[in-house]
């Protein structure tokens, strides 16, 4: 569709798939209502977004600002004290959008901590390795995605299978393995150079996806366990919060990291060069940017650009991912220290304690 039509349009993809899910849900989910379900908490909707916004905003434009500039630093501070407030407030109202008490609970906090992570990795790597298959190995939108079909399809075979080894093993076995697994995928990944080919980088993918196969549905299966029956809408909603608020953070965090360290390294190498400023902003915008430049200089200055703009680029990325592999490890230790060994049987049964009710996303 990029190949063809405006890059809109490949979120109309998603238009048909929705509808069926719609359709099937309709028809086949079983009805989980809350008897006591609060009303809404539109202040708490509110904090959230905001909070969450400005962070996001905060670590996106850091690259471009600095890290320590006032303007970072104050989005940064904003963030945290909004995100403060949330909690504050969720705390103190009797019909909370999000139940802190929840996460008094080492499973389902430490379940959704691993979910965060692993979607974190997931779209973090994802966001760098398009531009590593197409600016760095030099294939198009088409043979790019191919090429991430097999971490794809090994995610498509374990999360199904993952069941199976979570009866046989464990919900604790089966996500410190998988998180270990996604460290030593990133781990792998980060270890490209710019000799690198697709061959050299593929058994990352793979690992990758191996590993959030056997994470994801763990974790979610520990997050629905832990509540009453009345309350499996605020822990689906809990667990879609989890994905979304991981794998935005996952871009954000990776990809500026990769940006951070491409522009020092393209600042200093170019520092002797007197570059028109639109030509400047160009080259360090992107790994893209810089290319097309090179490819209107051409001869042995645009070959020398291309070059240390690869070199730069493939630094970046390998920093990013080394950060996301840390994460990643972390995680998986706390799993093997916090997680049963095996999920329970059965769900808890509706409690006067436990009905604290929250109203999901």
């Amino acid at each position: 569709m990029l190949a063809h039509f405006w890059w809109g349009s490949i979120f109309l993809v998603n238009v048909p798939i929705a509808v069926v899910g719609l359709l099937c849900a309709v028809a086949l989910v079983p009805e989980s209502r809350n008897p006591r379900a609060a009303r809404s908490d539109p202040i708490g909707g509110v904090l959230s977004i905001a909070g969450l916004g400005l962070l996001l905003w905060a670590i996106i434009e850091a690259p471009t600002h600095g890290w320590t500039s006032f303007t970072v630093i104050g989005a940064g501070t904003a963030a945290l004290l909004v995100l403060a407030g949330f909690a504050a407030w969720e705390h103190a109202i009797d019909h909370p959008m999000l139940n802190l008490a929840f996460f008094r609970n080492r499973r389902f906090s430490v379940a959704s901590a691993s979910m965060s992570v692993a979607m974190f990795a997931m779209m973090g790597t994802l966001f760098v390795m398009t531009q590593l298959l197409q600016f760095g190995f030099g294939y198009s939108a088409i043979e790019a995605g191919v090429r991430i079909l097999p971490a794809a399809a090994v995610l498509a075979i374990t999360a199904p299978a993952s069941t199976l080894v979570i009866h046989r093993f464990g919900t604790k076995l089966t996500v410190g393995v998988g998180l270990l697994t996604v460290s030593a995928g990133l781990w792998q990944l980060s270890l490209a150079s710019v000799s690198s080919t697709y061959v050299d980088v593929v058994a990352g993918m793979v690992l990758l996806g191996l590993g959030a196969g056997l994470v994801m549905p763990a974790v979610t299966a520990s997050i629905m366990g832990t509540l009453p029956r009345g309350q499996t809408g605020i822990g689906a909603a809990t667990n879609g919060v989890s994905v979304q608020v991981g794998g935005a953070l996952g871009v954000a965090v990776i990809g500026s990291l990769l940006s951070t360290r491409y522009q020092n390294l393209m600042t200093d190498r170019l520092s002797s060069y007197r570059l028109p400023h639109s030509v400047m902003d160009t080259v360090l915008g992107s790994i893209g940017g810089a290319l097309r430049a090179a490819a209107q200089v051409g001869g042995a200055p645009g070959a020398a650009l291309s070059q240390w703009a690869h070199s730069s680029f493939i630094s970046g990325m390998d920093l990013g991912l080394s950060v996301a592999a840390v994460a990643a490890a972390t995680a998986a230790v706390l799993a093997f220290a916090a997680l049963p060994a095996r999920p329970t049987a059965e769900q808890q049964p509706d409690t006067p304690a436990a009905q604290k009710n929250t109203s999901a996303h």
